[in-house]
């Protein structure tokens, strides 16, 4: 037993030290030099120029004293002065140049000084076009009264609104002053008191180290509405009742995640609801996650959401990745976390579903990729766009490596490796290296027999789905399979089928199992059924909408045209477009939508769209 421990151990050490611990090739900062360990900002929102204007300081930590350059990452940024502040307080001017545009990079800000200095301070404005803000005119916000502004700073869109080291291997600290309209309320990730007043003058305090891409702003007309002492929903006045609503078990998600993992160390989580062009489903920045409104849908179906932004409060905010070829240790630990949280508090079938959905989407997704996208830690490829690594493969082939962990090792003994996980590097930037051999000194050499150095190579650095991968059932899935086959067999009609009790789960399920193309006559039978056109689902509409182009349904066009404009998330737009993109016509029809969408998109949505009907390489 104790030498096959040790060959193991030896395997594992091996293969760690052989993936190597490469900088970050999404930045060109340089931290084995210079770190930032605190920021300052001051600045001026101006909704009629869309910009922000105004100065950072940087407090610099310098790893190496004989260096004389700060090198930071911008993109788009007009830099119009940098200082340096002296030991004796004095500020002097400092020499800086703007390197060539690269496009996913950016543009390398160099600062060049006699001697370090412990502070430097830069004054520049945003560009219009900032890839990391979206600037909404009050026509599309839920109120039609006031705009709207936010950021959304994942990958390396930070660098769009801040000149910073932006790389999630560096954490700061920072404080804010910001000044808008003063009809506007301002938030930050940081510390949002509940009942700051309304006056257009907002100051910040983010106390906890955080890497750049969670920093996040945001300003529009916001009220809040408390779940808990620590928790709370920020909104417009129009969205605000269903959100808390639809978000009141947010209490109970935090207090079983602390049973689970140890003590929430942000102080307050709360939520912010923005429009519905915001890219994602949600975003995590501390103490204030970004959600979509596309997620309340008045049933609680679709609150996992909600588990997994609170769950980067552990995985991701608490423990990162040091840099976006890591990015299973954030997003991957997320998705296990989420859906333990879903188990304790909505029940194991609920959980099983939202397992059997994610890993039947990630089978049909790298059907479609490289063999190199399929690894779960990727080697760095320079000169590539981060955003890319959001896939399928860092969320679920991650997660579902986790529960294979947990079938392995017991779920007892896996819990306490994970709570000891997230206690060990609170506050850090990890790589999967230090994952590797912080797994083999806490857990496999406890349990010897439990996993092979194969099987560890095969999930973390092979493509594909491992052979030791254990599907989930779902029996609830069964009796919709059942339904479903009696129908496509003629057996039953539609309007027979029992959906009483159905959640969202269940009508994707339903969805995605049907065939690639139906007749009209089966299209029209759904239709008339279940009204699948005219919701307001966007997890259903997804999957309904692309069935409908491929199988030449041309009565859904109007709905369809109406969903995609007042829709900005990429998971739900992407398909329909990917669809419509398929054909000449459908190409056609699309640009004419995305041509009336495009105002209301975030410039991320609106490039991966350009990519998908061709325009943009």
């Amino acid at each position: 037993m104790r030498i096959f421990t040790a060959l193991l151990l030896v395997a594992f050490a091996t293969l760690a030290s052989a993936q190597g611990s490469p900088r970050d090739v999404h930045s060109y900062a340089q931290p084995d030099k210079v770190v930032i360990r605190d920021m300052g900002l001051d600045l001026h929102v101006d909704f009629g120029k869309k910009q922000l204007r105004g100065r950072v300081d940087l407090a610099l930590e310098w790893i190496d004293p004989s260096a004389r350059e700060l090198v930071l990452d911008s993109r788009d940024l007009s830099i119009e002065k940098v200082t340096g502040k002296r030991a004796d307080g004095r500020w002097f001017r400092l020499e800086h140049t703007l390197g060539e545009r690269d496009p996913y990079l950016g543009q390398k800000l160099t600062i060049s000084m006699r001697q370090p200095y412990d502070s430097v301070r830069i004054r520049y404005a945003t560009s219009p076009g900032a890839s990391g803000l979206q600037w909404l005119e009050p026509s599309m916000t839920a109120g039609k009264t006031h705009p709207f502004m936010f950021s959304q700073s994942q990958a390396i869109h930070a660098r769009s609104w801040v000149p910073l080291q932006d790389t999630p291997s560096v954490r700061y600290t920072y404080s804010a002053r910001l000044r808008t309209d003063p009809s506007l309320m301002a938030l930050m990730s940081a510390d949002n008191p509940p009942n700051e007043p309304r006056d257009g003058d907002y100051v910040f305090r983010m106390r906890q180290p955080i890497p750049s891409y969670l920093m996040a702003i945001a300003a529009g007309d916001l009220v809040f509405r408390p779940i808990s002492e620590r928790s709370g929903v920020w909104a417009e006045p129009a969205t605000v009742d269903a959100a808390h609503a639809e978000f009141i078990d947010t209490e109970k998600m935090i207090a079983v995640t602390e049973s689970l993992y140890g003590p929430y160390r942000w102080e307050r989580y709360d939520l912010l609801i923005l429009p519905p062009s915001f890219p994602f489903g949600g975003m995590e920045n501390p103490r204030l996650s970004f959600i979509t409104p596309t997620v309340i849908v008045g049933d609680k179906s679709l609150v996992a959401l909600i588990a997994h932004e609170l769950a980067h409060s552990w995985s991701g905010n608490l423990v990162t990745n040091a840099s976006w070829n890591d990015m299973w240790l954030n997003e991957g630990f997320t998705s296990y976390v989420e859906n333990r949280i879903i188990e304790a508090v909505y029940g194991d079938e609920q959980a099983a579903m939202e397992r059997v959905i994610s890993q039947a989407g990630l089978q049909r997704e790298i059907k479609g990729m490289s063999k190199a996208a399929q690894v779960l830690a990727p080697r760095p490829v320079p000169g590539s766009d981060p955003d890319e690594s959001l896939s399928a493969v860092a969320y679920d082939k991650g997660a579902w490596f986790l529960g294979f962990l947990e079938q392995r090792f017991g779920r007892e003994a896996f819990d306490a490796f994970l709570r000891g996980y997230f206690d060990h590097f609170a506050f850090q930037s990890i790589t999967t290296e230090q994952f590797v051999s912080y797994f083999n000194e806490n857990l496999s050499s406890r349990f010897p027999n439990a996993i092979t150095a194969k099987e560890l190579d095969a999930w973390l650095y092979q493509p594909g789905i491992p052979a030791s991968a254990v599907a989930t059932v779902s029996e609830r899935f069964m009796v919709v399979d059942a339904a479903r086959k009696q129908w496509q067999e003629g057996r039953i009609a539609a309007e027979d089928i029992d959906t009483r009790g159905w959640i969202t789960q269940d009508w994707v399920r339903f969805l995605e199992e049907l065939p690639n193309k139906l007749s009209n006559e089966k299209l029209v039978e759904l239709d008339t059924a279940f009204q699948f056109t005219s919701s307001q689902n966007g997890e259903m509409l997804m999957r309904w909408f692309p069935l409908t182009v491929r199988s030449g349904y041309f009565e859904a066009r109007p709905a369809m045209a109406e969903f995609l404009q007042r829709v900005g998330r990429r998971k739900y737009v992407l398909p329909v477009y990917q669809a419509l993109a398929a054909t000449k016509e459908g190409r056609e029809f699309a640009r004419e939508v995305f041509a009336q969408a495009r105002p209301g998109y975030h410039p991320i949505t609106t490039t991966s769209v350009e990519v998908v009907l061709g325009d943009k390489k």
